[in-house]
């Protein structure tokens, strides 16, 4: 199939896809269709295994979407896609150009399907072909359609036969969703990648080539190798003096002092924002300081060896900052933001434990962002097939924390769990109007397209 046949075939399955239709399950079948497209006509470019793993994960976020079909469900799935897309086409690109590149063909496309020699087949005039077409279809239309009217005129009956039929149709609804579809399915499958990003490719290998390892070349115009070796030396000796007295002070407050409860929440949140910015600017300082030949200079010993305390130290405050989510977990329950917390804390231990690696190993900058972009992905992953809602709901209910109604009903996806709970304990009930009851009733009434599969398995047993 060409180009142009991956276009309009799928222009036309999101048009039907989606018309007088809201977002539900026609996106899972939607994405299931461009994963199953990609297996079936480029399968002899599936060379390595990470194109099965990510065949698998596009099919399971589909069905993680068709589940729930909210918006981590639907970001794991396009980035399911876009990535098995990416992948396949363009195997010797760095992932990390997926994403610059999905914003340039989102905003080259608008100008770019007006270019039709790109993907229209080109094909020369046969001869042969315009005379059967004008002998076997034209010309018998033609007079078909001649006649037909004259017979109108004169017989009624007849007349009736072609006429007193509508199309129940919305035009202005079909053309935005034509057209909608045909821009997705475009930029999809005929995007555009600038020759710059196969010119810049190498920069984002793992590994330094050999010639990088023999050249140290300085930050700063003003300062040689050994002065900017020991500015890193001193920067790093008194970042790690700082940060012992930062964790000191960080886990007296946390362990030591006497907090209140009502100041729990605004203390916790502080202390989060600084660990969190701490981690930020300590992965910079790494990137900083080991971006080229000091990776490889036999004279840097001391620079690497307080790089790695500086790394040890900043994960002990992660686990400070772990263990104070923890307390504020035990006095008020789980929130979304709560195991949001402990997410991207977990995610900054990962982040330092490659830049160890990426020490130890003498890595490339890029080999950080290369490998974290996965565990990000994997996160999203993860975030989409989990019910965290429902977990929410029935952790709380276990240590009696966090059990108010006007919080659980904004959970999502913990009807049954919600349900159950209040009707145990109805003296808990605040207020007598619940719109859950009738979210699932709107959802279930809808067409099966536009539903999501949590609420067709639905029991409240209300």
């Amino acid at each position: 199939m060409k180009k142009l046949h991956f276009i309009l075939a799928s222009s036309l399955v999101f048009t039907l896809l989606f018309y007088n239709e809201d977002l539900g399950l026609n996106w899972a079948i939607f994405g299931m269709m461009q994963t199953a497209l990609i297996c079936y006509f480029f399968q002899e470019k599936f060379t390595s295994r990470l194109h099965l793993v990510l065949v698998v994960t596009s099919v399971l976020s589909c069905f993680a979407f068709a589940w729930y079909a909210d918006f981590p469900s639907f970001l794991a799935m396009a980035l399911s896609i876009i990535f098995l897309q990416f992948k396949t086409q363009e195997p010797k690109l760095k992932l990390l150009q997926a994403f610059p590149l999905v914003i340039i063909n989102g905003i080259a496309s608008l100008g770019r399907i007006l270019m039709f020699s790109q993907y229209l087949p080109k094909r020369k005039v046969n001869n042969g072909f315009a005379k059967k077409l004008i002998a076997y279809f034209v010309i018998p239309i033609l007079f078909l359609g001649l006649f037909l009217i004259v017979y109108s005129f004169g017989s009624d009956h007849f007349s009736s036969l072609f006429t007193g039929y509508y199309l129940d149709l919305d035009a202005w609804q079909a053309f935005v969703l034509t057209t909608l579809g045909f821009f997705i399915s475009f930029t999809f499958w005929n995007y555009w990648i600038p020759e710059v990003c196969y010119e810049k490719n190498d920069l984002l290998d793992n590994d330094f080539k050999e010639e990088a390892k023999t050249q140290n070349q300085n930050s700063f115009s003003f300062l040689d190798i050994d002065f900017e070796r020991r500015s890193g030396e001193i920067t790093l000796f008194l970042l790690n003096a700082l940060l012992l007295v930062f964790i000191a002070t960080y886990n007296y407050e946390q362990f030591f002092e006497v907090v209140k409860k009502s100041n729990l929440s605004s203390d916790t949140h502080e202390r989060v924002t600084a660990v969190i910015l701490s981690i930020i600017m300590a992965v910079g300082v790494i990137l900083f300081y080991f971006k080229g030949g000091f990776n490889f200079d036999e004279k840097a010993k001391n620079l690497k060896k307080l790089a790695k305390i500086w790394i040890l130290l900043n994960g002990i405050l992660i686990i400070c900052a772990i263990i104070k989510n923890s307390e504020y977990v035990s006095f008020f329950g789980l929130t979304y933001k709560r195991l949001g917390v402990y997410t991207f804390l977990i995610l900054a231990i990962i982040g330092l434990v490659i830049s160890f690696i990426k020490i130890t190993k003498q890595k490339t900058n890029a080999f950080l962002f290369n490998q974290m972009i996965w565990y990000f992905y994997g996160t999203i992953l993860l975030c989409s097939f989990v019910n965290w809602g429902n977990l929410i709901t029935n952790y709380n209910i276990s240590v009696n924390k966090g059990v108010e109604q006007r919080f659980l009903r904004s959970l999502n996806f913990n009807h049954k769990a919600y349900y159950d709970y209040f009707k145990l304990h109805p003296e808990n009930v605040e207020d007598k109007y619940d719109y859950k009851e009738g979210q699932v009733a709107r959802v279930q009434n809808e067409t099966i397209l536009s539903r999501s599969l949590y609420f067709e398995f639905l029991e409240t047993n209300k």
